[in-house]
């Protein structure tokens, strides 16, 4: 269970996030307003935010500076119909944990609000915004990645896939971890679908390149390593 600030002005966007929320047994405040919203988020205890970019009386990414010059941390999810990279870049700058726009899938966004708890409780203040495995190198913020200073296109799961074995170099990654944390799936789906991402993410990162970064670990699973 969770406690969440959702502040969205949408009465159509708002009950369709709050009555999904309390389905799924989540304790959720309300707010069509920013700077009443901006007193729930300073006044109680949340374990996660959602906040809408555009607001009346005050906008987002305003809230999410002024807690933040609190020293408030908790996790913000930030919700808008703009999508651009500029637009992701700022938000997360600006403060937010993660960024979706709209129109969004339920099950995503809550899965997303699930992990940014979990990351809140097992890394508590340290955000990472950048990674890199050898000449392999991830931006966070600007959602790019790069090998060798050449920038590499990755599917949105991919790039998850890659920012999970990146967060993890070094150590053998199993089938259920990445179904679990990737896929956000509690079971084996009994599908190859692993094994396609894989391919497609070590054809994209290692092609053309003299050094093999991502490894199959025959029956363990996988490891992303400068050590081949």
């Amino acid at each position: 269970m969770m406690r969440v600030l959702v502040i969205e002005d949408d009465k159509d966007v708002a009950a369709y996030l709050v009555n999904g929320l309390k389905e799924n047994d989540n304790v959720v405040d309300h707010s069509p307003d920013g700077k009443e919203g901006l007193l729930l988020a300073a006044s109680e205890t949340y374990d996660v935010m959602i906040i809408d970019r555009m607001l009346p009386g005050m906008d987002g990414l305003s809230i999410i500076k002024t807690i933040r010059a609190t020293g408030n941390k908790t996790p913000v999810l930030i919700l808008s119909a703009l999508g651009d990279v500029d637009d992701r870049v700022e938000g997360l700058r600006g403060g937010g944990d993660d960024y979706l726009t709209k129109p969004f899938s339920y099950t995503e966004l809550l899965a997303r609000l699930e992990a940014l708890v979990r990351r809140g409780a097992s890394t508590g203040s340290e955000k990472i915004t950048h990674l890199s495995v050898a000449d392999l190198d991830m931006d966070l913020l600007a959602r790019t990645v790069r090998r060798a200073g050449q920038k590499i296109d990755l599917q949105p799961r991919e790039f998850r896939l890659l920012e999970y074995l990146m967060k993890h170099a070094g150590q053998v990654v199993t089938r259920t971890m990445l179904l679990e944390q990737v896929w956000d799936y509690h079971f084996d789906p009994q599908t190859n679908v692993i094994d396609v991402h894989i391919s497609r993410l070590r054809s994209k990162i290692d092609k053309d390149f003299p050094k093999q970064l991502l490894q199959t670990v025959r029956g363990a699973g996988y490891i992303l390593s400068e050590d081949s």
